[in-house]
């Protein structure tokens, strides 16, 4: 391949501007480079992506881009939405619900755009972890990599944990052998060639999409009196027991609180939607189709929780006892109650299964999420070299035997407290997604402020939108604040709890940990806007996009597009 000046092509003039690089320097993190600092950019492969030599030797492109815009739904839609959603109603009542989980989806929103644009430029594996040493500072993507490897060692068993819980309602079996079942087939999917990963949640994420429009459909069915010998129910539980519920507090106080307490549920339920691109250097036409995916997986997903609150909120009450059920099966899924309800029996063992498939999707999308940026560290010198083994078919196995022990971490369901260690669980994993998301939001606002300081107009990007600047700043407020605040209630009279209080803030000293660690060790710096290699960084994405097929065009072919991709 050619090695033309470094530089950006401006779309207004629709000329490129060279930048000579005549100076070359020596750097304790990046070696020898031209320029400034030149990072891992030195090694280009032979699709034109940013990626190292050894990621394009090892590793094989088996993802496209239908099934990178599954990928996120696959793992965003779960346990979160088919179970979780009676518990958001009771704690906070059907508004207070549906504006908790649409304020985390705005801040989704803003996540996704910034993944999108910044992968565009940037598509290598580890995502966002390899754009924050890139973007910020090498401690950072140290600090981040290492935390969602953390997190994913903790979500995998949180998954393999309520499919255990989930078969209890079928039958009284030893959750043991399901721990060992779905350990084995978590394994053999993590192993297998990328492209069966990912035809696997493309079908998974089908199955589930189909059961959200059936639940809905139905759900609206129920509301209206359409089964026979059942009343309509309308929107009475809007008014008796009421939009919100008293949380802690009493007035309009308690009502916030409420609402906020949705929070870090919802982060949960929306977990996974940022993991779509941490397999870039293994997708065909990453810069493509990973801002296409981005975009398409925020929309249907949103569309999907908005609709699938707003039934919940009108099938049952806030104060239903059935909410409290602590099975943690397809019995405390709110629409499962209204089936029931309405005297249709099967409907509790179809959601029941799919809810089944749905948590190991998710355990699937965890070990694909963490062994890549495990390998994405171990390239940085930031992991043993030992992880950047990988089979004849191009997948890092030394990474997913790394995350095998984890996984028996369900185990500790065997015990009667099963609902409590899933939920323990889900608050560690809840805050680490916190700390993903900022990194997510910041590489990008790193990325624009660098774009300006170097004289870079914003349409250069591969994928751009004007307001995403706006948009990161206050997604990265939200994050942090939700991050300070999601256990709040441990602060509250009467409700310090040890366990509560570790799980929701166990991980920012983690993180801080880390980042000093690596900090004062390795000597790192913050890395200034002024050098921020991007002129190479864009005259590697003009060649590649040069080289991709076009995009169908049409109203017709754009429609099948956006269902199918």
């Amino acid at each position: 391949m050619s090695h033309s000046p470094p530089g950006f092509h401006d779309p207004k003039s629709g000329t490129f501007h060279n930048v000579a690089t005549s100076t070359s320097t020596e750097s304790p993190e990046y070696g020898t480079f031209n320029t400034s600092r030149r990072g891992d950019l030195d090694n280009f492969d032979s699709n034109n992506d940013l990626v190292t030599v050894v990621e394009d030797r090892d590793l094989r492109r088996g993802l496209a881009q239908r099934h990178l815009s599954m990928l996120g739904i696959a793992g965003a839609i779960g346990t979160g939405l088919f179970l979780g959603l009676g518990s958001a109603v009771q704690t906070a009542g059907p508004l207070g619900a549906l504006l908790g989980y649409f304020t985390v989806g705005l801040v989704v929103c803003a996540v996704q755009f910034a993944l999108g644009e910044v992968s565009a430029l940037l598509p290598v594996t580890g995502s966002f972890v390899r754009h924050s040493e890139f973007l910020v500072d090498p401690a950072l993507g140290f600090a981040v990599g290492w935390n969602l490897v953390y997190g994913n060692v903790l979500s995998i068993p949180s998954e393999i944990t309520a499919i255990c819980v989930l078969f209890q309602f079928w039958t009284d079996i030893n959750p043991a052998v399901f721990i060992i079942i779905f350990v084995v087939l978590t394994v053999v999917v993590g192993i297998a060639f990328i492209r069966v990963y990912g035809e696997i949640e493309f079908i998974f994420a089908i199955l589930k999409i189909l059961l959200v429009v059936f639940l809905i459909i139905l759900g609206l069915v129920i509301d209206l009196g359409g089964i026979p010998g059942t009343p309509a129910i309308g929107g009475k539980f809007w008014r008796d027991p009421g939009p919100f519920v008293e949380h802690i507090a009493s007035g309009n106080w308690g009502k916030f609180l409420g609402y906020w307490s949705v929070m870090s549920g919802a982060v949960f339920s929306f977990a996974g939607v940022e993991s779509l691109a941490m397999a870039a250097a293994e997708t065909k036409n990453p810069r493509r189709a990973i801002p296409a995916a981005c975009k398409r997986v925020f929309f249907r997903i949103i569309i999907f929780y908005v609709l699938a609150i707003v039934i919940v909120g009108l099938l049952v009450a806030s104060n239903d006892e059935r909410l409290n059920d602590s099975s943690a099966t397809a019995a405390q899924s709110p629409f499962v109650i209204a089936a029931s309800a309405a005297g249709i029996p099967a409907i509790p063992s179809v959601v029941n299964a799919i809810v089944i498939t749905s948590a190991w999707s998710s355990s699937n999308q965890g070990l694909l999420a963490g062994t890549r940026v495990l390998y994405g560290l171990a390239l940085k010198k930031q992991a043993p070299e030992v992880f950047l083994r990988t089979t004849s078919w191009g997948v890092p196995y030394v990474c997913v035997l790394f995350f095998v022990p984890f996984m028996f971490l369900s185990f500790l369901t065997l015990s009667n407290a099963a609902l409590t260690v899933f939920w323990w669980l889900v608050s560690l994993t809840a805050a680490g997604v916190l700390v993903s998301w900022s990194a997510i939001l910041l590489n990008h606002i790193r990325l624009k402020l660098a774009m300006k300081r170097q004289g870079i107009p914003t349409e250069s990007l591969p994928w751009h939108n004007s307001w995403t600047l706006y948009s990161s700043y206050a997604g990265l407020f939200m994050c942090l604040f939700i991050l300070l605040t999601g256990g709040y209630e441990v602060f509250t009279a009467g409700n310090w709890d040890p366990q509560s209080f570790v799980s929701s803030y166990l991980d920012i000293p983690l993180v801080l940990s880390a980042y000093l660690i690596w900090k004062l060790w390795k000597k790192t710096k913050i890395v200034s806007l002024s050098d921020i290699p991007l002129q190479e960084a864009f005259r590697q994405a003009e060649q590649a996009l040069d080289d991709e097929p076009p995009v169908k065009k049409g109203s017709r072919a754009h429609l099948i597009t956006w269902i199918w991709d």
